[in-house]
């Protein structure tokens, strides 16, 4: 037997713990000063009461009780400390500032292995108060923790939903539209985002003010970019606000741990106004988040305005551990990109090279891993590596065929389409082996699929609403079918000649995949390099 945790999960000896310890004890201090009473929520909730108060992070342990409650413990606090103020202080006059400390769990959105399952998250929630002052009160006090805990050089990025949820009700769009405008901002998928802008689904000019919103970017100069993007529309809802807790915010000192960007806006049925994320240097994920929630207390039946952040205390010593390696720096530290070998590595090579990079000396790397050229270090990996590179943090950003980021699954910001590596995903069967195929199902209720790409194949059938079983394979795909281990194949294919050669048919068609630019969700949001890098690769194609 092997007496190890379960993945995702892990022992603290002593040293770490001990400084746990001291660093929660100085945060919780720092809030307590403020006026923030602590509290405690239970591990376990009813599904059915976390779900009312929007979308929640997913949880990974469900189970019934005895009494046929479908449970969750506890992926996140706030929707917690929401339904406790609607209910266990429901008709108090309020405000009320808590503070807690405590563990949630959470399922990685992706399938990398790396994830933990168990955080500690530390945070504060304001009830009652609403407005610039409350709303730059709460983004200070962010501010204020991530300096006792030692993290030097981090980026607070705040911006508005109120802007796109304007853009997006009076753009006269269908509802499944605006669902799917929506999705992109929450993953940070640029291209899908311009596809959809460009699918004639809405006015033109609707259309531009969606697509260029999530590329604004600055300090008081984006608030003024955004202003003259949308006031021509109508849609400058929240923006006055914003612009003044920003003020308050320069006011304060904060000016240069603060960057406006409009492409930070998740969770769109949970924030209602400003939102903030956290980032330090060198770390490959967000520290934090947070925001104003006015309308999910209503949700539990009494209306509050709220507002209020959270962060990972694992993320906070690894960024503190990381030394002060202020942003100002970045500049001197060679920007990292994950280069893919094979097929796509020659026009990634010469794309990089045409957007005004120095690529000497990747067209024959010999057994060098790495390639050093004026301030870039080129990380040579298989495609299918580059999300698991970028979305960890040991490269910058990348080039990757689609297909490799969806079976990834990784958090990365998909950038640019860079319009080459074209293939398709097919699924094909024996020619002539229809009617058996389909009699097979009828029988027995699933098929076999033989593919190198389980999670494409598995969303694929799920959408089709067919039972399959998968089997992994890593090469000749082309041989499941052909020795009977599998009904089917999904697979892809350029010209299809290998499959017409092995007597294969395509039966449909799955998507088309081509090369992409991506980046570190952090290393997107505080190197300006990479939107520079992204701006002229995009302009390639053009």
């Amino acid at each position: 037997m092997n007496f190890v945790t379960p993945a995702g999960f892990r022992d603290m000896l002593s040293d770490e713990a001990r400084v746990r310890e001291e660093l929660t004890r100085s945060v919780q201090l720092c809030f307590a000063e403020r006026g923030f009473e602590p509290i405690e929520t239970p591990t376990l909730e009813v599904m059915d009461v976390m779900r009312a108060g929007g979308r929640m992070p997913a949880a990974p342990f469900k189970f019934f009780d005895s009494q046929g409650d479908l449970l969750a413990m506890r992926p996140d606090v706030t929707l917690q400390v929401a339904r406790m103020c609607a209910t266990r202080l429901k008709g108090q006059p309020g405000p009320f500032r808590f503070r807690y400390t405590q563990r949630v769990f959470r399922e990685a959105e992706s399938g990398m292995q790396a994830v933990a399952r168990e955080l500690t998250q530390m945070g504060i929630e304001y009830i009652g108060e609403e407005g610039p002052a409350a709303d730059a009160e709460m983004v200070g006090l962010f501010a204020e923790a991530l300096h006792t805990c030692g993290i030097v050089g981090f980026k607070l990025a705040i911006g508005t939903v109120g802007v796109l949820r304007a853009l997006l009700e009076q753009s006269g769009a269908a509802a499944d539209w605006k669902e799917d405008v929506l999705q992109a901002y929450h993953a940070s998928n640029f291209v899908d985002l311009d596809t959809l802008c460009s699918d004639g689904s809405v006015d033109a000019a609707y259309a531009a003010a969606i697509r260029s919103l999530p590329r604004i970017r600055g300090g008081k100069d984006a608030i003024d970019k955004v202003r003259s993007l949308v006031s021509p529309l109508g849609c400058v809802d929240g923006l006055d606000a914003f612009e003044k807790t920003y003020d308050l915010l320069v006011e304060a000192g904060l000016e240069s741990s603060i960057v406006v960007d409009f492409s930070i806006m998740s969770s769109f049925d949970y924030y209602t106004g400003i939102v903030v994320e956290a980032y330090a240097p060198g770390l490959g994920s967000p520290l934090g988040s947070g925001g104003r929630y006015d309308n999910m207390l209503a949700a539990y039946g009494q209306s509050r305005p709220a507002a209020g952040f959270a962060f990972s205390l694992e993320q906070a010593m690894a960024a503190a551990s990381a030394g002060p390696v202020p942003l100002d720096a970045l500049p001197e530290r060679p920007l990292r990109i994950a280069v893919p070998k094979g097929s796509l590595n020659a026009d990634a090579i010469a794309a990089l090279s045409a957007a005004g990079l120095d690529t000497a000396g990747l067209e024959d790397p010999g057994r060098q891993l790495i390639i050093s050229n004026e301030g870039v270090d080129y990380i040579i990996v298989r495609p299918t590596d580059a999300p698991a590179f970028v979305a960890l943090g040991a490269a910058d950003c990348g080039i990757c065929g689609k297909d490799s980021l969806l079976e990834a699954d990784a958090d990365v910001v998909e950038l640019v389409d860079l319009a080459f590596g074209a293939c398709r995903f097919v699924v094909a069967e024996p020619a002539g082996a229809g009617p058996s195929v389909d009699e097979h199902y009828r029988r027995l209720g699933s098929i076999r699929v033989a593919t190198k790409y389980p999670n494409i194949t598995s969303a694929y059938y799920a959408k089709a609403g067919m039972q399959v079983e998968i089997v992994k394979l890593h090469g000749n795909i082309e041989l499941a079918p052909l020795t009977g281990m599998a009904e089917r194949i999904v697979d892809i294919t350029a010209t299809g000649t290998t499959l017409r050669e092995n007597n294969l048919a395509i039966v449909d068609e799955v998507l088309d995949s081509t090369a992409r630019f991506f980046a570190n969700t952090c290393s997107f949001r505080t190197d300006a390099r990479i939107v520079e890098l992204a701006a002229a690769l995009q302009g390639l194609n053009r």
